[in-house]
């Protein structure tokens, strides 16, 4: 019995291992080859194809050069203004996030609620893994795979080119992924016209974008885009 369930042990081990490689070669690809999709992507696809039976997509990679500098910093300082600094993890964020998501329960739950709204403190790096790769569950075994992922993409692309798959594959609204399509849909420019406000603008979507498409000139967007614009020039690019 004790040998069974050794090997049955080594089994496991020999499949997560090889998975780790599995992962480990796609991104390693991913400095040469741009991905065709992702995780996420993938998983809108087959809900829309069910929802609504046809799948409206609009996506177009632009090379890094073809990304504005306005952009990049705007989705830095919105997202992860420590990006050009840490290794994947910023665990200072993640230790706030912690600490408001305990209040916000607490405070719920004095209201008779079940549950507050979450405050992230994933990384641009995190949130690449997790749409590259995984589903959007929460359970510890999918984050500690996120956080595999995170120390992978950082190890074998250079922050740049991170950067440059996040934001050509980042969820601008329904269907709409990647700096080009947005720029499009949003501005009727290409990415590489954007201007600082427009770019602040739609870095403030990222955390919803599916809720600030229906209203994408709301006087949170545009009071938050303004504060972002006064962020831009401060936040370090990789």
């Amino acid at each position: 019995m004790i040998r069974h369930l050794g090997r049955l042990l080594a089994v496991m081990l020999l499949a997560v291992l090889c998975l780790q490689v599995w992962f480990a070669g796609r991104i390693a690809l991913m400095r040469f080859v741009a991905p065709q999709s992702t995780s996420f992507q993938r998983s809108e696809a087959l809900r829309l194809l069910g929802e609504k039976h046809q799948v409206a997509w609009a996506q177009q990679w632009v090379d890094d050069a073809q990304l504005p500098a306005t952009l990049k910093r705007a989705v830095i300082a919105s997202e992860d203004d420590s990006f050009a600094e840490h290794g994947g993890v910023d665990w200072d964020a993640l230790k706030g996030a912690w600490k408001k998501n305990e209040k916000a329960q607490a405070r719920a739950e004095a209201r008779g609620r079940t549950s507050a709204k979450v405050i992230g403190g994933s990384t641009i790096t995190q949130q690449l893994a997790k749409n590259l790769f995984l589903s959007g569950e929460r359970t510890l075994l999918r984050k500690s795979q996120e956080l595999v992922l995170t120390l992978m993409l950082e190890g074998l692309l250079d922050k740049r080119r991170i950067l440059e798959i996040y934001l050509n594959n980042v969820e601008w609204g329904e269907g709409l992924f990647g700096a080009q399509a947005a720029a499009r849909h949003y501005f009727h420019v290409d990415a590489a016209r954007l201007g600082a406000f427009e770019a602040a603008r739609l870095a403030v979507m990222l955390p919803a974008p599916k809720r600030f498409e229906r209203q994408p000139t709301s006087p949170y967007v545009m009071g938050r885009a303004s504060i972002i614009t006064g962020r831009m020039n401060s936040a370090q690019l990789p």
